[in-house]
């Protein structure tokens, strides 16, 4: 347990977060800003801005400015883990990347379309709300609704949005309430280091959004 747990158990949660944290501004040099971590009261955890039905407990920005904290320098993460350890990792869109948003069930479905037709896709992450994001290039939020009517989809039948400038995702170990942890569905890695164009793997995501809303 790393919230309700022993103080051994706190330091070892907070080194998990700043080395993650530090992993994403270092080996793939992208914006890192902290978030909003949770508090146990009582036996039962909350999250630390305080709100009692806070939806997305342990996993939001905890200032306004947020989106000037956000950083690439390893040094500068370091400081403001120092200064919030517990804080969760948080990852602003519209930067190095944008995403493209499905439910978990689609999501997996795209994934195997996918390796099927052999598109090399890029990471992949699945939060414990069962949503799944899909990284690409910068860009994609204003051309998505054009791309799937260019498909022949109609934009507000399909399960699929996209996160732009202006958006964050949360990133591994962060933990949502209790709820659990933000994964990798599919894990950074030197291969997928380049990130795809949101047309390479829009026609797969509109198609398994379709099946499972049927």
């Amino acid at each position: 347990m790393d919230v309700t747990g022993t103080p051994r158990d706190l330091r070892q949660r907070g080194l998990e977060l700043l080395d993650a944290a530090v992993r994403y501004a270092e080996d793939r040099h992208w914006d890192v800003f902290p978030g909003t971590w949770l508090e146990a009261a009582d036996g039962v955890e909350h999250c630390s801005c305080g709100s009692a039905t806070c939806p997305r407990p342990g996993a939001h920005p905890a200032t306004p400015n947020w989106a000037g904290q956000a950083t690439g320098s390893a040094a500068a993460v370091r400081r403001m883990w120092d200064q919030t350890p517990r804080a969760s990792v948080l990852l602003p869109t519209g930067r190095s990347f944008d995403v493209l948003e499905v439910p978990e069930a689609a999501g997996f479905l795209a994934l195997a379309r996918l390796d099927r037709l052999g598109v090399q896709g890029g990471p992949v992450l699945s939060t414990p709300d069962r949503r799944m994001y899909f990284l690409v290039l910068p860009g994609a939020a204003g051309k998505l609704p054009d791309m799937l009517r260019k498909l022949g989809w109609v934009p507000s039948t399909l399960a699929l949005t996209a996160l732009g400038e202006g958006g964050y995702v949360p990133a591994p170990p962060t933990r949502v309430g209790s709820r659990g942890a933000v994964q990798w569905a599919r894990q950074p890695t030197v291969a997928n280091r380049w990130l795809p164009d949101a047309e390479e793997l829009v026609s797969a995501l509109a198609y398994a959004c379709a099946r499972e809303r049927r």
